[in-house]
């Protein structure tokens, strides 16, 4: 008789968006697939789809709104994703987000998908922002995590001991289910330490244009230093959040001189290779910023905001320097310091750049990612 051949397991991502998962999963989809998985994106389909597909990794594009707060549609989509799932036969879910983990809950557990990991990557806008849409909508969203997050076989995995505790505490979550892996990933060959450029200093923010990124106490600072340095703003308009920085505001700031707004940017390995001092005055909260870690990588010294996930990536003085939250004149002191320093730029640069190959690069994150996922199909009946 023909030796029978062993299926292939296989594990479906759900995100959002397909670019999110490019910029923070594809290469943990990709490592999966090298142990030999199948590997399944679902989410919103654009552009960056086709590049995801071509490395190999399925795509089913999905009707999923991050702005859509109707549950009846959400609970058809469950059903329709629960049809998905019974038919990709998943070994492991992977649901990233927490929306995804609520819908994807739902249908994991009509579909008696064996398996399911939860990963909040931070805690969002319903947790974030003080709205009153935010604070009508928490005591939802804490009954649906509730609810969700901690399934029978699943882990949920948290990027910041933070988030895991607050979620801990607020009984979201039970802790027996949770794991630390801690951020995205680093390719830290490709963001390897540079030489600083020739010319000014050039300070840089990149992220989503959302209010909650700080992006006007950055302005505040950069007005503060005018003349000292140039300040570079990367990143477009999320008009998908409930708080976006509109093009306008940003248009109007660079009209004013105090900022160079360079909209999008592809390629963050060649912004950070440009610029002196990388910054993130989040205001709230975050998972693990990744152009936090990337700067870091490149050598770069970071001025970021003494919150969850920012400090869980920076040592103060140590790496670079936290200062609180909306505080602009404490953001642009740190600034002045790094500014008027260049040999303590290159002293923290060289710090955070060991921090990220000894805790944040690709490598370990897959690794420990994959132990996760080869543990609960183990464990599967």
């Amino acid at each position: 008789m023909p030796a029978m051949i062993e299926k292939r397991p296989t594990l479906v991502f759900l995100l959002m968006e397909d670019w999110f998962f490019a910029s923070h999963f594809w290469a943990r989809g990709l490592a999966a697939q090298k142990a030999g998985w199948r590997v399944v994106l679902v989410s919103r389909q654009s552009e960056t789809a086709k590049e995801i597909v071509a490395s190999g990794i399925e795509f089913y594009a999905a009707d999923l709104d991050r702005k859509r707060l109707n549950p009846f549609k959400e609970l058809a989509f469950s059903i329709w994703l629960a049809r998905l799932y019974r038919y990709l036969q998943p070994d492991v879910v992977h649901h990233v987000a927490l929306k995804p983990i609520i819908i994807g809950g739902i249908a994991a557990g009509l579909a008696r998908v064996p398996a399911v990991v939860n990963a909040p990557v931070g805690l969002g806008f319903v947790f974030s922002s003080k709205q009153k849409l935010a604070r009508l909508l928490k005591p939802l969203v804490v009954l649906a995590l509730r609810a969700t997050m901690s399934p029978k076989r699943g882990v949920a995995v948290f990027e910041n001991p933070d988030d895991l505790a607050d979620m801990v505490a607020g009984r979201m979550v039970h802790e027996a289910c949770t794991q630390l892996i801690r951020g995205a990933g680093v390719d830290t060959k490709r963001f390897a330490p540079s030489p600083e450029p020739e010319g000014p200093v050039r300070i840089a923010l990149a992220a989503r244009m959302i209010q909650e990124k700080g992006i006007r106490d950055f302005i505040a600072a950069a007005r503060l230093l005018k003349g000292q340095a140039e300040f570079w703003l990367a990143g477009a308009p999320d008009l998908a959040n409930p708080n976006p920085v509109t093009e306008a505001e940003l248009k109007a700031w660079e009209a004013e001189g105090v900022v160079k707004w360079l909209g999008p940017v592809q390629d963050m390995a060649a912004l950070l290779r440009q610029v002196h001092i990388f910054t993130l005055p989040s205001t709230y909260r975050e998972g693990l910023p990744k152009a936090v870690l990337e700067a870091m990588a490149t050598g770069r010294p970071v001025v970021a905001t003494d919150i969850p996930g920012c400090r869980e990536a920076v040592i103060d003085n140590e790496t670079g320097i936290l200062v609180p939250p909306n505080n602009p004149h404490a953001m642009a002191d740190a600034l002045a310091k790094l500014i008027e320093a260049p040999e303590l730029r290159a002293r923290l640069g060289a710090a955070g750049r060991t921090r990220v190959e000894e805790n944040f690069s690709d490598e370990i994150v897959c690794r420990k990612t994959m132990e996760v996922y080869e543990t609960l199909r183990s464990n599967a009946p």
